[in-house]
């Protein structure tokens, strides 16, 4: 179970949404958009209720939420064979839907565990071919559309038709991301700074970190992005996994924001080039589209970025699955209506009415109290940091996951 691959899409995404347009980056539009694949999907998707807007010509999305299906791909041939081994076929055993609310003030990245049971609508291939409608693990629809295709097409059409009928949510753009790519991307920004609390150790990931601060260059991220085995490692789920691998995106974000990637040219022309060149994306996702759409965002609080887990539970039919709850339903239909996807914060507290001083009785004598003795100060107890559980908990980029 390889879950590793939405870290690297939706550090890329939300790293390159936020800074297209205000990085000033159009003179080397033409370039990016050239390093990335791209795949025709349209007549292969199921169609989903549009809001008939007329688009802007410079702006398509403006006005309107963004949906971007973010796939990790498994494929390990050429460069990547090198990084993962040499098995034969394409999986995509991460997925994780990035929401861009339509007043450009909200990213949400919402993580589906691989093994979810959903239903799997009937597919059409590039070739012709047609599948049966089914309910299976979640992962199977990309699998599927690969076997059945043959090609990118298929597999990232039937995954995307799989989301469409499960969530009710349209998909607008989809990318898929590689092992290779991941690496370069974390080298061109210099490294990922991230807290280690615990050591950690996975033979089978090629891991081993000592606990405090560290920076991660891009071979050691994609190790921990994949370790699912081992000391300080999890349980060796995919779903425990997870949480990793948001902590890593989250810091990803974070230094792609704080650093100087943002104002040096040679730096985000590196970060760009390398994020491009590990991408295979729809037609439709071309850079000059995304810098309107950026250039929107370019005021985003990072603490309304936010990730968080679909909310699920052991599948009743197979322990060893799981099953989106009702929560999940929340979920989905708040982003849907271009809400809050955890619902609308609470209303802050209004003053109390004031309150009528007590009636005043008559004194009673008492014995007055002798002087208290000289104390020392109690020791200063220090303040309690709150930490959010990624993967199980949702968390902004603001937040703390890990105290070193």
């Amino acid at each position: 179970m390889r879950t590793h691959g939405a870290l690297r899409g939706v550090a890329l995404v939300v790293a390159a949404v936020l800074v297209f347009g205000a990085s000033g980056v159009a003179a080397v539009a033409a370039k990016l958009n050239g390093n990335m694949d791209k795949v025709d999907v349209s007549a292969l998707v199921n169609p989903m209720p549009s809001q008939n807007t007329e688009p802007d010509p410079d702006d398509p999305n403006a006005g309107q939420a963004v949906n971007l299906l973010i796939l990790g791909s498994d494929q390990r041939d050429g460069e990547n064979a090198e990084i993962g081994g040499d098995d034969e076929g394409m999986r995509s055993d991460t997925t994780m839907v990035l929401h861009i609310s339509a007043d450009r003030s909200r990213v949400e990245l919402v993580s589906i565990p691989r093994d979810s049971l959903v239903e799997i609508p009937s597919c059409t291939m590039t070739n012709g071919k047609t599948t049966k409608a089914t309910r299976a693990m979640f992962n199977s629809a990309f699998a599927s559309g690969w076997d059945n295709g043959g090609d990118m097409e298929s597999a990232a059409a039937c995954t995307i038709n799989t989301v469409q009928h499960n969530t009710g949510l349209t998909i607008n753009h989809f990318v898929v991301v590689d092992f290779a790519g991941f690496q370069q991307m974390v080298d061109a920004i210099g490294g990922v700074p991230m807290c280690i609390p615990t050591p950690m150790f996975s033979p089978d990931a090629g891991l081993a970190l000592s606990p405090g601060f560290q920076t991660l260059n891009g071979t050691t991220a994609l190790a921990y992005a994949r370790a699912r085995k081992g000391q300080g490692v999890g349980d060796g789920s995919d779903t425990n996994r997870i949480g990793n691998q948001q902590k890593l995106m989250a810091a990803m974000v974070r230094e792609v924001l704080s650093r100087d990637v943002l104002t040096n040219p040679q730096k985000l022309i590196s970060f760009l080039s390398a994020a491009t060149s590990s991408l295979t994306t729809d037609t439709a996702m071309s850079i000059p589209n995304m810098t309107g759409l950026a250039y929107n965002l370019r005021d985003i609080d990072s603490g309304n970025i936010t990730f968080m887990t679909i909310p699920f539970a052991p599948a009743k039919s197979d322990r060893n699955r799981v099953e989106w709850t009702a929560e999940a339903d929340v979920v989905w239909s708040n982003m849907v209506n271009d809400l809050p996807a955890l619902g609308e914060a609470p209303a802050a507290p209004t003053p109390d009415a004031p309150v009528e001083p007590p009636v005043t009785q008559a004194p009673v004598e008492t014995t007055a109290p002798s002087a208290p003795a000289a104390t020392q100060p109690p020791p200063e107890v220090p303040t309690p940091v709150e930490t959010k559980e990624a993967g199980k908990e949702a968390f902004s980029v603001d937040d703390t996951t890990d105290v070193c």
